[in-house]
């Protein structure tokens, strides 16, 4: 018989791979279940400053103001990695035994207040050992069993499992359940049947089966502005627009007039004007057509040379978003192909999104059921 829990911890098995996502989702069906919920990110690297003396993970910040929790921050998001924090670690300046006690301590505040409380995890189980607080490791320390949440796959996904439960084997860490992202709607049912067979060697259960979404999936213009750390230039106020088309164009401008699609973004080298006047000339001839349309496109320039200020001014006066990458375009598509996108609380229609994906494709009387809540 297993120990009653007073909530449990989510843990990947890489990074992006939805981990949060299915925390959204699963705090969201356990809050109308419970009424009330705790969240908390024990460990955390990617941090921000609430005033000059408290840094908290980003995680929490976007729980605590989407889900309106009350009680301090600091709970919620006890320890922080900053840069620097595993050399200072290695180097004897940074007491385990601190660190442990401020997890536990919040913790223990947060479960005096709520009935169940709901830890997320940082990338797969090995995150944070260096400093020996990996997430089997600070699981056990809270006493609470781990949902693992993989790609939506089978035998890979099969395999990354394995390895993040042979961590928690280590410390008697036990699995409550998988839960799988980005299942594909033609795989889905294949997936099913097979992984949950492969599971019930361990006795683990299968929750849940996210379907892929495009939606969650594109990156908005945001987005690409926080992955080459680059200011959004012109059309400010369409920062979260999405594209349905990313095009890199290497062609004559010919064959790209003829060929640009509404909500793409263009992604081309500053000293194409001849691309960027086109694009211009395209969105002024549909907002001038009978129906009024917005292209709603988007520019990514890149190269050595940085558009011109006359070009800048025309596209503010449009209002089209676009931002300038110092890098060769080769680097840049890359880059972006390699991206995966995050949710933010300002994209309430990606938020809402997942958190409706989740909940309707998790079995929570599964899962609470191996936590004995």
């Amino acid at each position: 018989m297993h120990t009653k829990s007073s909530g449990v911890f989510i843990a990947s098995t890489g990074q992006h791979i939805g981990k949060t996502t299915s925390t959204l989702g699963l705090f969201s069906s356990m809050l109308k279940r419970f009424g009330k919920v705790g969240y908390m990110k024990p460990v955390g690297q990617e941090f921000v400053e609430i005033d000059s003396t408290t840094r908290v993970d980003k995680d929490a910040l976007l729980f605590r103001d989407l889900f309106s929790l009350t009680g301090p921050i600091e709970h919620m998001s006890p320890v922080i990695f900053p840069k620097g924090f595993t050399k200072n670690y290695i180097d004897g300046k940074v007491s385990l035994d601190a660190l442990k006690r401020r997890i536990q301590d919040s913790f223990t505040k947060i479960v005096e207040q709520t009935p169940v409380v709901l830890a997320e995890g940082t990338g797969h189980m090995g995150v944070g050992a260096i400093a020996d607080l990996d997430n089997a490791t600070t699981a056990n320390l809270m006493n609470l069993p781990i949902v693992i949440v993989a790609s939506g796959g089978l035998g890979s996904s099969f395999d990354t499992i394995a390895l993040n439960k042979y961590v928690c084997d280590r410390l008697g860490v036990r699995i409550a359940g998988v839960i799988l992202n980005r299942v594909l709607d033609d795989k889905r049912e294949m997936i099913v049947d097979y992984m949950g067979r492969a599971l019930e060697r361990w006795d683990i259960p299968l929750i849940g089966t996210i379907p892929f979404s495009q939606i969650l999936a594109d990156l908005r213009m945001d987005d690409y502005a926080q992955l080459f750390k680059v200011p959004l230039i012109t059309g400010l106020s369409h920062r979260y627009r999405y594209f349905e088309h990313v095009r890199l164009v290497a062609t004559s401008n010919e064959v790209y007039e003829q060929t640009m699609k509404r909500r793409q973004l263009t992604i081309t080298p500053a000293s194409r004007e001849d691309i960027i006047r086109s694009t211009l000339q395209k969105y002024e001839e549909y907002k001038k057509a009978e129906h009024n349309i917005d292209m709603e496109p988007g520019i990514l320039l890149t190269g050595r040379f940085q558009p011109k200020d006359r070009l800048v001014r025309q596209l503010e006066q449009a209002d089209i978003p676009m931002l300038y990458v110092p890098e060769n375009t080769f680097e840049v598509m890359k880059r972006i192909t390699q991206h995966t996108a995050k949710i933010h609380i300002e994209d309430e229609q990606k938020v809402q999104q997942a958190i409706q994906l989740v909940e309707s494709n998790i079995n929570l009387n599964k899962l609470l059921d191996r936590l004995d809540i």
